[in-house]
């Protein structure tokens, strides 16, 4: 196993790290490193910067418009992205149903959808968790049933992260009764704009409207919407989470928030409490550890070897370390993590008072969204059976 970094690839990194910094506005990252509100604007700009590049589309191969990058290269872009303050790309579109679409997908529908994925025009969202399926995918109970060369689409889908933007959805729906669970459902791709979808938001305890309820009320979608075949929906959702739990493990995200934790530690003046030191240290050692665990697997796809399946195990140590760097720095931060007001936080105000540093102002609302960092995506007791199941035999 080789672990270190070609000098091919060393000038890539810096190839990277060059258009990053001239492209990533500077406004954009400044939000980014000290956990400030991203809007939908600025989301998107940053989506659209790439995809003029033709990077949003990072992992795409180049058959189907992408750069065709190795998976050294795409750990690199990541990381690069991440140490830089970019927004991580909002996975839906590019990360998540595109490679559905590619592997799943008809010519028709390849030609129809890539291209607003790629140059990030079109805003995705993914229908997966209902009330009552959440870890247990298999139950989902939203109903399509075909009419001639229509479906009929009821039901209800939640948790759907920043649903409120969403231009297209994919989702699980139920299209037999027959069998088991999971043979009786279907991938479908909807238009959110189509007469009876509503979408309600949720407002979390930060006041943010991260995600929503999403409606299907007698909902006409065309069957040409339908991905590869009826009834074989639960194959190609098992794809796309294998993408999904990789692309919540983050680790280059994790690499930059330590950062930050230490910059708040020395800025709160906890940096010289040797037991606070002792708990970075824990997390940084952990963090290293994910990162040695991620360039083991890219080390065997580049040697041609069979890549690890361990998807589920990168979500559950990775989603751990999230929880665990919020809580520090809230730890560090003390009382002063606790205030948020977003109109102040805007207009700076968090950086007024004594310990107010801009970078705290948010803290506690990160510490409270970040609980659920390891229930979606597969809650992570479901991953160790998984896990325990394909690694451990």
């Amino acid at each position: 196993m080789d672990l270190a970094f070609t000098p091919e690839e060393q000038a890539f990194r810096e190839e990277v790290r060059g258009w990053v910094k001239a492209h990533l506005p500077a406004e954009i990252a400044q939000k980014v490193h000290n956990a400030l509100r991203l809007s939908r604007d600025d989301l998107q700009r940053w989506a659209k910067i790439l995809g003029q590049k033709g990077w949003l589309g990072y992992g795409w191969p180049k058959a189907f418009g992408g750069p065709g990058w190795t998976a050294v290269q795409k750990h690199l872009f990541e990381e690069e992205c991440a140490l830089a303050g970019a927004p991580r790309i909002v996975p839906f579109g590019p990360v998540m149903v595109a490679p559905v679409i590619m592997a799943f997908g008809n010519k028709e529908q390849q030609e129809r959808f890539l291209p607003g994925i790629a140059s990030g025009e079109v805003w995705w969202s993914q229908g997966y968790s209902e009330p009552g399926s959440g870890s247990d995918l298999a139950s989902v109970k939203t109903r399509a049933e075909r009419q001639g060369n229509n479906y009929l689409v009821n039901g209800q889908k939640t948790w759907t992260t920043l649903g409120q933007y969403g231009e297209w959805i994919f989702c699980l729906v139920r299209t037999s009764t027959e069998g088991k669970p999971q043979t009786g459902i279907s991938f479908l791709l909807i238009d959110m704009k189509s007469p009876g979808v509503s979408v309600r938001p949720i407002r979390l305890l930060d006041g943010e409207c991260e995600v929503n309820e999403v409606f299907f009320d007698n909902v006409v979608v065309p069957a040409e919407n339908l991905i590869g075949e009826e009834n074989k929906g639960w194959t190609y959702a098992k794809h796309l989470l294998s993408h999904e739990r990789t692309n919540i493990a983050d680790v280059n995200r994790a690499k930059r928030e330590l950062e930050r934790l230490k910059r708040i530690a020395k800025a709160e003046g906890v940096w010289d409490d040797s037991r606070f030191r002792d708990q970075i240290a824990l997390l940084e050692v952990d963090v290293v550890a994910l990162e040695m665990l991620v360039l083991r697997v890219l080390s065997a796809e580049k040697s041609g070897k069979n890549s690890l399946d361990i998807a589920g195990l990168l979500k559950i140590k990775g989603s751990e370390i999230q929880q665990r760097y919020a809580e520090l720095m809230m730890l560090a931060a003390g009382p002063f993590a606790t205030p948020f007001i977003e109109e102040a936080m805007e207009a700076g105000w968090q950086g007024n008072f004594p310990g107010g540093v801009v970078a705290n102002a948010p803290l506690a609302s990160t510490y409270f969204n970040m609980r659920k960092t390891t229930i979606y995506g597969g809650s992570n007791e479901v991953q160790r059976n998984i896990v325990a199941q394909t690694v451990l035999g």
